[in-house]
């Protein structure tokens, strides 16, 4: 059932975590615990007043823009096509200045001026985007399993639910969008591994979470039993709920998952502190962003997944207030909701001429 509290949830709060999370990106525990005191950081770091976002976040709206933009154009046959457009558009606002002319770009996104921010773009995404054709799982674009596939295709698990496509086709999808980018088995696997995650979690009210990383498990073990590698990630997804029910400190769990810089890390770290702190939004991101490895996207998977299963109303108001960007990610979450067919839609998703007033 769809539910858009859920919705507004996975997305605001996976821009909570990566807000969170970047101000840490780059530090060792040592200075993040010696800057924030004994906890880490906890609340946002404000850049004129506001907390910033990440390419994580930058490319989980894109994500969603090519899933409206193949939804608006009747091309459900090709969302992974779709999403690869929206990311070329991405990479332009990576590399251009504002403004560029609209009509060469597939994405309303481009209108929007704070989008053309560079907040440490992943290499591999700017120079797998930069080539004249992305990658698919078939004919990987390189041998690259960092975590960029994974931390940007929430917005997929969101869109699509069980009843109206099955689970294993909603997971291809999320792997297809990451291996765009990223051609190694845990580059892309992961990606669907979280898609189905989300699915679970944003549209089956009485699920518990933990029953949804375990179907999860299930699922992917099967889809890509042939995958040289599916034993690597399967290992560290049982590790990760096993160290979710001990008597652990955080930071020695998360050490023991890796530090968040491939993908199957980055899953690992989320579901270990979604699941540990399955009930409180804040403590779980709090404990995925303070540690010395990719802070900003274990906090943004962290942050989707917490956010589709608690939904909006359970994410402190702090955490929203101060968040870049947020009337945007409030838009999208409903236009993913909405899925509408009214002339706003189709100035955002045919014309590409919508503009916020």
């Amino acid at each position: 059932m769809k539910n858009i509290d859920k919705y507004r949830g996975c997305l605001i709060g996976g821009a909570a975590g990566d807000a969170l999370g970047y101000a840490v990106e780059f530090l060792s525990e040592g200075m993040i615990f010696s800057r924030y005191g004994e906890s880490g950081i906890t609340e946002y770091e404000l850049t004129n007043g506001v907390a910033q976002i990440s390419d994580d976040t930058q490319m989980s709206l894109f994500t969603a823009n090519g899933l409206l933009y193949a939804a608006a154009h009747a091309m459900t046959e090709n969302f992974a096509g779709c999403i690869e457009l929206c990311y070329k558009d991405w990479l332009k606002t990576q590399r251009e200045s504002f403004p560029v002319d609209v009509e060469k770009c597939c994405s309303w996104l481009m209108n929007e001026q704070r989008l053309f921010s560079r907040r440490a773009p992943g290499v591999t995404c700017m120079s797998a985007l930069m080539a004249d054709k992305c990658g698919t799982m078939a004919e990987p674009i390189n041998d690259s399993k960092g975590c960029g596939g994974v931390m940007r295709v929430a917005p997929i698990g969101l869109y699509f639910e069980e009843g109206s496509m099955p689970l294993d086709e909603i997971d291809r999808i999320g792997a297809e969008a990451a291996a765009l980018t990223h051609g190694h088995e845990l580059g892309y696997i992961p990606a669907a591994a979280l898609v189905h995650v989300i699915s679970l979690a944003a549209h089956n009210d009485g699920m518990a979470l933990l029953d949804a990383v375990l179907d999860m498990r299930k699922t992917v073990s099967r889809q890509f039993a042939n995958a040289e590698h599916i034993g690597e990630l399967l290992e560290l997804i049982d590790r990760a709920i096993e160290l979710s029910q001990a008597d652990v400190d955080d930071n020695e769990a998360i050490h023991a998952l890796g530090e968040g810089w491939v993908g199957d890390e980055a899953l690992a770290i989320a579901l270990y502190c979604a699941l540990k702190y399955s009930h409180d939004f804040d403590r779980a991101i709090i404990a995925a962003v303070n540690h010395k490895g990719d802070s900003d996207s274990t906090g943004a998977i962290t942050g989707n997944i917490l956010g589709a299963y608690l939904g909006l109303g359970k994410i402190p108001q702090k955490y929203t207030d101060k968040l870049e960007l947020k009337d945007v990610i409030f838009e999208i979450a409903d236009d993913l909701y909405n899925d509408c067919r009214d002339d706003t839609w189709n100035n955002k998703y045919i014309a590409h001429s919508y503009q916020k007033n």
